[in-house]
């Protein structure tokens, strides 16, 4: 015999509220306390309370779905942002599509209209830079996730790269190194240009060496470090992709890490900072938790209370042995 289906007044009687109060909770809308949304999810939970999204819809005029649109085809940035997303908007029963524009103009636009023109909620614009992007004109909610909108009315969530490369340089002086070079990316990126000068700010050996985000040119410009500055004992870097170029030449020059000279990497990419010989010490930038502050902004837009300016959020030191040692 079929069992009825589960009724939401079914999950309210379960948590001791209205049916209004379910759906609001459900939906993530109303002035709720976070107790109640909790209590309510948990008897949905319990019942195993499946919502009607197309009835959701007719009755809201919502399409519970909100878009990613992102410039990062690697989905190195991205992915990471979009499962901080999801952990907000699925307690919400709201479901995420992924718009790669592969930084092609013309590809985001037509995304843009597509959007659109399915009633999305509200759009979250992220990519793998972190240089203000021209904001997006659609009739929409839209917050912006790791590069800042450069209209300062919208609503932005960024890494505080600064605060991250100062705390490698504090976490090297505390372990005794005084002698560190930086090596970085290209010069007109924003995110390896402020790294560099928040480091360079707290006196480097020599100027910071700009180059690729690469394992190569960690190589090469180990070896232009050790050419000016022979006793270096420490060389921080924009990347950790830089990071292990920079470990792996080390090694071939028979120069122990963090023995003889400590190494730093950026961004706490596990493929890389993980596998380097030895592991890397690096900075997090918290993708995830950046995600999740984005999406709680797209939903308080959605709900009709936008927020305005840049949110900047703390990276994270993350040491290992690359300057602590075995």
């Amino acid at each position: 015999m079929k069992r009825p289906a589960v009724r939401i007044t079914d999950v309210a009687a379960l948590a001791g509220v209205s049916a209004g109060t379910a759906s609001k909770a459900l939906n993530n809308t109303g002035q709720l306390s976070q107790d109640t949304r909790e209590r309510v999810r948990r008897a949905a939970a319990q019942l195993g309370f499946t919502p009607d999204v197309r009835g959701r819809a007719l009755s809201s005029g919502r399409t519970f779905t909100v878009a990613l649109l992102t410039t990062d085809s690697s989905g190195r940035f991205s992915i990471p942002i979009m499962r901080g997303v999801e952990d907000v908007l699925s307690a919400g029963e709201l479901a995420t599509v992924l718009c790669d524009t592969r930084d092609d103009p013309l590809r985001e636009q037509s995304y843009l209209r597509s959007m659109v023109a399915r009633g999305v909620d509200g759009i979250v614009v992220t990519g793998r830079r972190t240089e203000p992007r021209p904001p997006i004109d659609v009739p929409l909610p839209v917050v912006y996730a790791l590069a800042a909108s450069a209209d300062p009315a919208d609503a932005s969530v960024i890494v505080d790269d600064a605060a991250g490369a100062a705390a490698v340089i504090t976490h090297l002086r505390t372990l005794g190194r005084s002698r560190i070079a930086h090596v970085t990316g290209p010069a007109d990126h924003r995110s390896a240009v402020e790294r560099a000068y928040a480091m360079s700010s707290s006196t480097l050996v020599g100027e910071p060496l700009f180059g690729e985000w690469s394992e190569q040119w960690g190589r090469q410009a180990t070896d232009l470090v050790l050419r000016a500055h022979p006793d270096v004992d420490a060389i921080t870097c924009g990347s950790d992709q830089i990071a292990r170029g920079v470990c792996d030449r080390l090694r071939e020059l028979g120069r122990a890490v963090p023995g003889e000279i400590a190494v730093t990497g950026y961004d706490n990419w596990p493929v890389m900072a993980l596998a380097s010989r030895p592991p890397l010490t690096s900075v997090d930038l918290r993708l995830e938790e950046l995600g999740r502050r984005a999406a709680n902004l797209l939903l308080d837009a959605i709900a009709g209370n936008p927020h305005h300016g840049v949110l900047e959020l703390p990276a994270q030191l993350v040491p290992r042995e690359s300057t602590l040692g075995a």
